[in-house]
Formats: structure tokens, C-alpha cells, sequence
């Protein structure tokens, strides 16, 4: 078998739903597997596996066992020659599979191959690509340098734009493939840490290892990334727990560090905190259906009532507009490429998922994402 997609669920059943759908497109003409492991959610998540994809492999834990701990039980059961680690909250494109597969790719040198991610407005994700949080990059990334000059940019590997593949020393847990026998060599994710810091952890580990990891920028990925996390006190807590782990497992420091790592995390730990508080924009103006498909104007009526709202088209320009992509007549590829297309500040986007009776969405790489019901 030549890949494994392994995707950690907690509590995003239709992130979860959509996120396995984009899979089964990307695995088409692949020998691949999926597997999905819960970690115990309240959310019918199991259910709705069970419902429609009764062929997918599901592993149920009867308890949160955290990130590390929870893909490194679905490692343990795959097959695949390579592995995707892969969050619920994402959609692949029909192409991304086949693209970073392509053997040029890879080479006995080759450690972790990650892609390009947009967040639910299309926006790029700078955590695509990142370096090695030495205590200087931290200092950085803490107090916000990286913004004002490249000099401080290696946090997010800025010697690299958004659409340039190359070498990068760290890739994001959302998203990142390499082969089966590397990540057990290294012992997979280290389950001392409970969450945050894992994917910096593994993808430092592999450099160890003489390995080099890369960016890809050929294929996108949209990441809602809010939807995986709730920002609030535990968040914090959590926060400061995983940096610490990786700083008291990778780095000699002085009590000097330690105190300035102390006073950074709590003020960074806020900041991501409070960044999770995401204001109103308030209701779109208008509404566009992107759709090909020949009852659109069925589709535009249910949608209609549902929303309480008039759809409209062409676009008006500097209007809050809200396009609804359908799947059902559109690809995972084109809807990416639709949003990457048309992103701008007053652009929301809802994706209606092939065969499904909801839409889904986030407008911000903070928001917790919104799922409405189409059909009850």
C-alpha cells in the first residue's frame, strides 16, 4: 500500500465528514487507506463515520489521549509505504496526494513534505513553513520582529515566499507527509507532550536524523484551523506546557532564558488567547452560488429560505458577500483555487459538501467556524 492518511478527530463532526470526503477524491487511483481515530467526542463524530463511511477504519479511545498519543495509535494500525498526518479540519485537494507522491519528490535525503495552507477566507497560512524556534527566533516571533524585516523572519522561513518550494526546518501537524519507516524510527510523535509543540518536535527530530524536510507550494490545503482549538485558559495553559516541553528537551538554558521564556510564553499565550476572540463582521450583504450544476436554481431557492436572504449575481463590488461553493458540481481543487482567487477583506466563503445537508465555513483563521444545516 502506498499511503496511510491518519486523521485525529475530537469533537468537528461535519469538519470531519467534509475533510474525509476531500480524502476519498485525493485517494482516487491511489492504493491508499484512511484512518480516523476519535478521541472520545460527544459530537455523534463516530456515528456519522459509521453512517457513511463504513468503510474507512475508525478507532475509538475512551478518553482524550491528546495529538501525540492519538495519531501514533493510528500509525500503529497503518499499512501505507508513506503516512498523512492530517487534521479533521481541513480539505485536500483532488491533486494533493498525487502531487507530492510524485517519486522526484523524494530522495534518501527526504525527511517531512509539506503544502500550502489558506485558512477559511483563502488567506495563506505562514505556519505552512517554519524554522527552528531557537530561543532568538522565539524572541522574534514573541515580541512580533518577523513583521518588520526578513532578518527576523526565520520563524516562518521567510527566505521563502508563499509560492516557492523549498527547504524548511519545521512543518505544521495539520498537514505533513513522510514514510512509515522514518516516523517509527524517530518513535513518532512524543507523547509526553500533550498538544502544540508536537509537530516542531517531530519535525526537529527528523533533522536529527540527517534528514531534510520541504515546502511544497504546489498543491493548497484549506485549514480552518480555529475549529481545532478553543482559545481560552487551557488553551494557555497548554500553550506554555508544550513550549516548555520542547525548550527543556532540545536547548541548554540559563535561568536567565528561563525567566525571559517564562514572561514571553505568558505574553504570547495571551495573545493567541485574545486572537481566538473574533469580532462580528456582521451579516453578508449578499450571497453568490458557485455552482455548475443544472437544478442551481432549486439549490438557490432551499438555500434561500434557509438563510433568509436573496442570492445575487453578478458580484456588487464592496459589498460583505458570501459565496456558497457546491461540491456537488465543483471540485475540492476548483472550490481552493475559487477562494485563493477571490479572497478580499469584505469575502466570506461556505463550502455545501458533495452529497450532504450542510454548509461549512470559518471567516478567519481564529474563528471556531460555522456549520449550517440545509436540510434538517
Amino acid at each position: 500500500m502506498q499511503l496511510s492518511v491518519i486523521i485525529l478527530n475530537y469533537n468537528v463532526r461535519y469538519f470531519l465528514e467534509q475533510c474525509v470526503l476531500s480524502v476519498q477524491k485525493a485517494l482516487e487511483g491511489i492504493d491508499g487507506e484512511i484512518i480516523v481515530i476519535d478521541n472520545n467526542s460527544s459530537d455523534a463524530s463516530c456515528a456519522m463515520m459509521q453512517q457513511r463511511f463504513p468503510n474507512v477504519k475508525l478507532i475509538t479511545n475512551k478518553e482524550n489521549l491528546g495529538f501525540p498519543k492519538g495519531n501514533n495509535i493510528g500509525v500503529a494500525q497503518a499499512k501505507g509505504e508513506f503516512l498523512c498526518i492530517l487534521n479533521p479540519d481541513t480539505v485536500v485537494a483532488e491533486d494533493t496526494f498525487s502531487k507530492i507522491l510524485n517519486p522526484k519528490n523524494w530522495s534518501a535525503n527526504t525527511g517531512i513534505i509539506g503544502c500550502k495552507l489558506i485558512d477559511g477566507t483563502g488567506n495563506f497560512l505562514p505556519e505552512s513553513k517554519r524554522g527552528i524556534p531557537t530561543p532568538w527566533v522565539a524572541f522574534t516571533k514573541i515580541f512580533g520582529l518577523y513583521k518588520f524585516s526578513n532578518s527576523f523572519g526565520r520563524y516562518y522561513a521567510q527566505h521563502l515566499t508563499e509560492n516557492e518550494s523549498g527547504e524548511v526546518a519545521i512543518l505544521v501537524g495539520a498537514f505533513m507527509v513522510m514514510q512509515r519507516e522514518l516516523y517509527n524510527k524517530i518513535g513518532g510523535f512524543d507523547e509526553n507532550c500533550f498538544m502544540y509543540s508536537d509537530d516542531i518536535d517531530l519535525s526537529y527530530r527528523v533533522l536529527q536524523e540527517g534528514k531534510s524536510n520541504y515546502y511544497f507550494h504546489e498543491t493548497t490545503v484549506i485549514h480552518y484551523k480555529g475549529e481545532s482549538t478553543v482559545r481560552d485558559g487551557t488553551y494557555m495553559k497548554r500553550f506554555q506546557e508544550a513550549m516548555n516541553f520542547f525548550y527543556k528537551k532540545h536547548f541548554k538554558v540559563s535561568v536567565f532564558f528561563s525567566i525571559f521564556m517564562k514572561i514571553g510564553i505568558v505574553f504570547f499565550s495571551f495573545v493567541k488567547m485574545f486572537q481566538g476572540k473574533v469580532k462580528e463582521k456582521g451579516l453578508p450583504e449578499n450571497y453568490i452560488l458557485v455552482s455548475e450544476s443544472t437544478t442551481k436554481s432549486e439549490l438557490i431557492n432551499q438555500l434561500e429560505k434557509k438563510l433568509n436572504s436573496k442570492f445575487t449575481d453578478p458580484l456588487i463590488e464592496g459589498s460583505r458577500t458570501e459565496f456558497i461553493i457546491d461540491l456537488n458540481s465543483v471540485s475540492f481543487q476548483q472550490a481552493i483555487h475559487f477562494m485563493e482567487t477571490n479572497k478580499k477583506k469584505n469575502h466570506t466563503f461556505k463550502l455545501l459538501p458533495p452529497n450532504s445537508n450542510f454548509i461549512i465555513g470559518s471567516n478567519s483563521s481564529n474563528d471556531r467556524g460555522e456549520v449550517i444545516l440545509v436540510k434538517e
